[in-house]
């Protein structure tokens, strides 16, 4: 019941902080490459687009910020279904705006990333620019789920899947943190169908 409580009061305070859509890359479109700081497991990494595609797909999802309702329930999503992902041959990275000090804390709780799931930093939002997202500002005094104050600014939730071409293959956005997990397997599975 505590959790559920603290879950609505965080979904209450992100409706409050959230991002408007705007016209995000598109199925078609040259993924912009980066390079970031990320966290798998609590440990800090350097996450590189390129590289990851070498290996296959990836899901990019972009979400406002770690332990916030919506957010805690679309990582925990892809946790639970990240053996899914990884037999359609597809590896999943989370950016938001946090510090690589609270992606540490949040790629190693089990009730969310439960270390399966790797997160990277852009904290200045410049990565979530490149790929056509908006960037809104901090509400002052805004508050997570663990009642630490917030402190940056938040990217619109948006997926993209990009294939080893570089291209972006679908864009995923203005669907539930859980829909989107889902409508994201879903293409990474069909991909994975048409290579057979």
């Amino acid at each position: 019941m505590k959790r559920l409580s603290c879950l609505l009061a965080t979904s209450i305070s992100v409706l409050a902080i959230s991002v408007p859509a705007m016209a995000a890359l598109n199925a078609g479109d040259k993924a912009p490459d980066f390079k970031a700081p990320a966290s798998l497991d609590g440990k800090t990494f350097e996450f590189s687009l390129k590289q990851s595609l070498a290996k296959g797909p990836v899901v990019v999802y972009f979400y406002p910020s770690a332990y916030t309702g919506g957010c805690n329930l679309q990582a925990h999503t892809f946790a639970v279904n990240y053996d899914k992902f990884a037999a359609a041959g597809a590896s999943i990275i989370g950016v938001s705006l946090d510090s690589i000090e609270r992606l540490n804390q949040f790629s190693a709780d089990p009730e969310y990333c439960a270390g399966k799931v790797a997160v990277a930093s852009d904290s200045s939002g410049s990565i979530a620019r490149s790929y056509d997202l908006k960037v809104g500002d901090a509400k002052p005094g805004a508050k997570d789920t663990r009642g630490v104050e917030i402190g940056h600014g938040f990217a619109e939730r948006t997926t993209f899947i990009v294939t080893p071409d570089g291209k972006i293959s679908a864009t995923v956005g203005g669907v539930s943190p859980v829909e989107n997990v889902a409508k994201a397997l879903e293409i990474v599975e069909q991909l994975g169908a048409t290579k057979k």
